[in-house]
């Protein structure tokens, strides 16, 4: 009897410790747990924002001048970080500690929101990662020309043609995110977001040392209080790219897109409300230094003539060494942050055709792939097939629209409003009961409203200049 009580005690206390072992495994929703911290996710925000976006902003404030220019970032960058922390709130529904978990901004919605509004939702959150991952392989194109035309220069004189198709460089940047695109998941890329992040703190420090350097060489400040006079263009011009402008602020700040999927690696206690909260404020607050800087020195060192990218417009040509490193730095920035954008639609689609298909082995099957020196690698066909598809489609039409400033714009007017501002104050407002017509229901109505009304604004101007430049410009050129 003894025996039998004894081995009854050590069975319960081998259960009791098998649970705390798997507890300290698993999350609350059966999931691996979680490691990510406030760095891990300011890493991934950092990656997503500080990305292209910068490099057009002194082309920016240009059109917005020196009273606009600054106010305007300023202005992009509260409502950003108000919004995120909005959003942030609606990852777990209920309490903010136990909750329901929502592992995509879609969940959100459909928590929330419900019914048509995910419909709605998705084709606006995974047709602006597509454009994003469009805008991403431009710019990547344009820095890797960008070393080829620097070297030129140097070697032939700045006056030399040094003309470089950008079509071949396109290819070569969509044969890299090929590779990449099979990591399987999200939280397998923090260390690409890592590299990615102190790549995109390279180029921007570079592009503002020699804002710096060329105001202080020249004891000059360029620019005006309002911007590119009306003469230098005409004044529907400087209407449409005010209002491109706006696009190219907006677009510099958005990634509120994928906040719920960074929310998602975070390790809890304390809740990942509170540790996203505290991300944001990091990267928001270090992101607008530094969009203020390089926004406004490159404005000061080249007044109405700031080229729409900073560091391949060709405003530097010296020393070239160092263009040379920035530009490479953009190149490996741009192959994480095409990964962080593309991982959740990557991730929505193959989680849809597994529902849809889950007896087909093409979409479930996993193969072990054994690497030397490395854990084998589970490789996915279908994932395979979908991934490598989906970029050689964004690398096709990013070499029909080549327009870096255009398209940042319509991304920038296209995201902004519904999926940084719409959706979060919506989904806040259910999530926290605030009742219809309060005091802080009709600050957050107004503050989507005038959002809404400046994304209109920049999608106008924005499509404008596409009209403008397709009326010039050849496809597919390799010489």
């Amino acid at each position: 009897m003894g025996d039998s009580t004894n081995f009854a005690s050590k069975h319960q206390i081998f259960d009791v410790s098998v649970n705390v072992t798997e507890s300290k495994r698993f999350d609350d929703d059966g999931r691996i747990k979680r490691t990510g911290s406030v760095w891990t996710a300011s890493a991934h925000i950092i990656t997503a924002v500080i990305g292209s976006g910068v490099l057009s902003l002194a082309w920016a404030v240009a059109q917005l001048g020196w009273i606009a220019g600054p106010i305007v970032m300023l202005l992009f960058s509260f409502v950003t970080y108000y919004t995120s922390s909005l959003l942030s709130d609606c990852y777990r529904s209920g309490d903010p500690l136990s909750g329901k978990r929502n592992y995509t901004y879609m969940d959100a919605v459909q928590a929330n929101l419900g019914g048509l509004q995910v419909k709605i939702c998705g084709w606006i959150q995974y047709v602006n990662l597509f454009g994003v991952a469009i805008g991403y392989t431009i710019a990547s194109s344009i820095s890797m020309m960008a070393v080829k035309r620097s070297d030129c220069f140097h070697k032939h004189g700045h006056k030399a043609p040094c003309l470089e198709p950008n079509t071949p460089y396109m290819i070569m940047f969509g044969v890299i995110e090929i590779v990449f695109s099979q990591i399987p998941d999200f939280d397998q890329i923090w260390w690409l977001s890592i590299v990615a992040a102190v790549m995109s703190f390279t180029y921007s420090t570079i592009g503002l040392g020699l804002g710096i350097a060329q105001v202080a060489e020249t004891r000059k400040i360029g620019g005006s209080l309002t911007g590119v006079s009306i003469g230098t263009v005409t004044e529907m011009q400087k209407v449409w790219r005010t209002f491109q402008a706006l696009g190219a602020i907006a677009f510099a700040y958005s990634y509120s897109l994928i906040l719920i999927e960074i929310q998602d690696t975070i390790k809890s206690p304390p809740s990942e409300a509170k540790t996203m909260k505290n991300a944001t404020l990091i990267s928001v607050s270090v992101t607008t230094v530094f969009y203020m800087l390089c926004g406004c020195f490159g404005y000061a060192a080249f007044g109405d003539h700031a080229p729409d990218n900073l560091l391949t417009g060709f405003g530097f040509y010296d020393p070239y060494w160092l263009l040379d490193i920035a530009n490479i730095a953009i190149v490996v920035h741009l192959v994480g942050a095409y990964q962080v954008y593309c991982q959740p639609l990557f991730a929505f689609i193959e989680k849809t055709a597994a529902e849809w298909y889950p007896n087909s082995k093409f979409i479930t099957k996993n193969i072990s792939v054994p690497i030397l020196g490395y854990k084998s690698y589970n490789l996915n066909l279908f994932r395979l097939v979908w991934r490598t598809i989906f970029v050689i489609i964004s690398t096709f039409i990013s070499m029909l629209l080549p327009f870096f400033s255009d398209i940042v714009g319509i991304l920038g007017a296209f995201g902004f409003w519904p999926l940084t501002v719409y959706y979060p104050v919506e989904m806040y407002i259910v999530q926290k009961k605030i009742p219809k017509w309060s005091r802080k229901w009709l600050g957050l109505q107004i503050l989507s409203v005038t959002c809404l009304i400046v994304s209109i604004a920049a999608a106008a101007g924005s499509f404008a200049g596409v009209v403008s430049d397709l009326k010039v410009y050849k496809p597919f050129k390799f010489t």
